[in-house]
């Protein structure tokens, strides 16, 4: 930017000089010092789009805004008309420093996110602190984070209290408590205190690792209208060079009295307006910009492709635990039957010790005390179902209706609004225990939100029990529910919901569950919750909330419906001046000022619109 900045004021003072001059010395007449001046301004401001376009004629690239250029203002040149062809690469310089500020702006709004990137770790090592490459550091390590480092890589703490700034992840100004026990992500800030933390995933796997790969690859993504754009440029530029190639040559011989020389110059008139910059460069422009507001939010968008097709979506499907509800489960009632309330809440417990789900979770801490993983063998996860497993010599089956049937164990039928884990010994019912998950505080908010948008259903998918789905969305006006599904029931319904959307009309999923990345990767848009989900869901996601609100959900829609309309708005307004101008044009109507303006002017015009797109400060 600085050396095209250079290049321009240098060009300018030449030009103006050549504009203001009037010395007439002996055989030095003015016209020579004019020509000479004007000769240098077009060298030191054009010299490199003419190299430029020389090289990609050898590459085959011929029909470029370099080539239109370079044939416009020699032309130009040529038929003596100085100032003009001056004046062309000038402003044409001009508009590429506006984009050239335009994309790094941009980019900058997105790579902020690069700040995210820890450049060491402190490992613990005996009594010793050692100062590693992340990349280094392995899974079991022992890490101390000081006051103001970033989180190097996620673990779990094991030591220290203090308050994380999230905001680099999140987009939330809030900081986060976080003491023994807690999961901290690597990108955070520790503010006041001294932490030490086990990892439990190694960098290249780590949050940060995987938002700096979404990031860096989101661009290679093109939307529909990139697309168009590109499609529109490689026929579109070719057919304006033949015709004006046609308005130089043929008038002259059909018209009487028509001169060369003004053909030429309407010809070259003619190819300054035809340069498509002003879309090559801002439609691409408002994509990224879109893309770096959305991460201002915390909103994480793989490619343009996706923001454009979310402005589209017509039905939004929610799964249910960890996306609506907070995924934090609670034992709220112990039933035993033949077994006391301890032994019950520890079979259930030991069972689900291997898992990491919720509902385990919940077992675990209800039961409260250190698990011996002796004691557990033969452990067989019936996906949908629950869990079989040998403990102490004893055959013990938790899970719901569905496994007890599977296993022609008898059990009574429970209606309560929660999730009940029935258990069963040596094939012998022992008892249930409910369990109960919580609405997230901004789930209601969300459906409402997207309703008044262009949403025209919202439908949930769930594998608990109808009474908790039909109650939970009862609770948040969901339009439509389908409950106790295993994931493979997931990808069916959604198959069917397809079929009840518009043809242009897109069908979004949202989730967080490592059984809802199928249906993730099938969706038209796949919506991952980042900050607490698991690592295959954001990987099969097309767009990731990583503050895990539901409400952020309508806030994405709103950047995307933004983001393409500003596209639109461009699209319409360049392709609207350049064929009014090219018209004009071609009938000799206007000059080469006109034609700078249509080209440079709308270029310009356009990429300041493009910079609506970062500011989602009010979205």
């Amino acid at each position: 930017m600085k050396k095209r900045l250079w290049r321009i004021i240098i060009g300018a003072v030449f030009f103006a000089a050549a504009m203001a001059i009037n010395i007439d010395i002996g055989w030095l007449k003015t016209e020579w010092y004019k020509t000479a001046l004007y000769l240098i301004s077009y060298i030191v401001v054009g010299g490199d789009v003419a190299v430029r376009a020389l090289k990609n004629i050898f590459k085959g690239k011929v029909f470029d805004e370099n080539f239109l250029m370079t044939v416009a203002t020699i032309g130009a040149m040529i038929i003596a008309e100085y100032p003009e062809g001056v004046a062309v690469m000038l402003f044409y310089q001009v508009g590429e420093l506006f984009q050239s500020y335009a994309v790094d702006k941009s980019r900058k709004s997105i790579a902020s996110l690069m700040d995210i990137r820890p450049d060491y770790a402190n490992v613990k090592r005996g009594n010793e602190l050692i100062k590693v490459d992340p990349y280094d550091v392995r899974v079991g390590d022992i890490i101390v984070i000081k006051a103001g480092e970033k989180i190097p890589l996620d673990g779990r703490v094991i030591e220290g209290s203090s308050m994380i700034d999230t905001s680099s992840l999140t987009g939330e100004s809030i900081p986060r408590e976080v003491e023994a026990g807690s999961e901290i992500l690597s990108g955070c800030i520790n503010i006041n205190g001294v932490i030490t933390a086990e990892v439990t995933k190694e960098f290249e796997e780590s949050t940060v690792s995987k938002i700096l790969d979404l990031v860096e690859n989101a661009g290679s993504r093109k939307s529909h209208s990139e697309k168009f754009i590109t499609k529109f440029a490689m026929y579109y530029m070719p057919i304006v060079v033949g015709i004006a190639v046609l308005l130089a040559i043929i008038p002259p011989l059909v018209i009487k009295g028509a001169t060369l020389s003004d053909w030429v110059y309407r010809a070259l008139s003619f190819l300054v307006v035809s340069c498509p910059c002003a879309l090559v460069i801002s439609i691409p422009l408002s994509f990224f910009g879109g893309i770096g507001g959305a991460s201002k939010k915390g909103i994480l968008v793989k490619g343009s492709n996706y923001l454009e097709a979310l402005a589209k979506a017509e039905i939004m499907v929610f799964d249910k635990t960890g996306t609506l509800t907070k995924g934090v489960f609670n034992v709220q009632e112990i039933h035993p039957e033949g077994v006391s309330r301890e032994e019950l809440i520890e079979l259930a417990a030991y069972a689900e010790s291997y898992s990491n789900h919720p509902i385990s979770n919940s077992l675990k801490k209800a039961y409260g005390r250190e698990i011996d993983s002796g004691r557990v063998k033969n452990i067989e996860e019936i996906s949908g179902h629950g869990v079989i497993a040998t403990i102490d010599e004893r055959k013990i089956a938790a899970g719901n209706v569905k496994l007890m049937r599977k296993l022609n164990i008898l059990c009574p039928s429970v209606e309560v609004d929660g999730t009940v884990i029935h258990i069963a010994v040596d094939s012998l019912y022992a008892g249930y225990i409910v369990i109960a998950d919580e609405i997230k505080a901004d789930s209601v908010q969300a459906i409402k939100e997207l309703k008044k948008a262009s949403i025209k259903q919202t439908v949930m998918l769930t594998g608990d029990t109808k009474n908790v789905a039909s109650k939970v969305a009862r609770v948040l006006g969901i339009d439509k529910v389908y409950s106790e599904l295993l994931p493979g029931d997931k990808v069916e319904k959604v198959e069917e919901l397809f079929l009840q959307k518009s043809a242009k009309g897109k069908l979004a999923f949202v989730g967080d569950g490592i059984n809802d990345a199928p249906v993730l990767a099938r969706a038209d848009i796949g919506i991952a919750m980042g900050g607490l989900g698991s690592d295959a869901a954001i990987e099969a996601a097309d767009i990731v909330i990583m503050t895990d609100e539901p409400s952020k959900i309508p806030t994405a829609m709103r950047i995307s419906k933004r983001t393409l309309g500003i596209a639109n708005q461009n699209i319409m307004f360049a392709i609207g001046i350049k064929f009014l101008v090219l018209a004009l044009s071609a009938l000799g109507i206007t000059n080469m000022w006109m034609a700078i303006f249509a080209d440079v002017g709308v270029t310009i015009i356009a990429i300041l619109n493009s910079f609506r797109a970062l500011n989602v400060r009010n979205l």
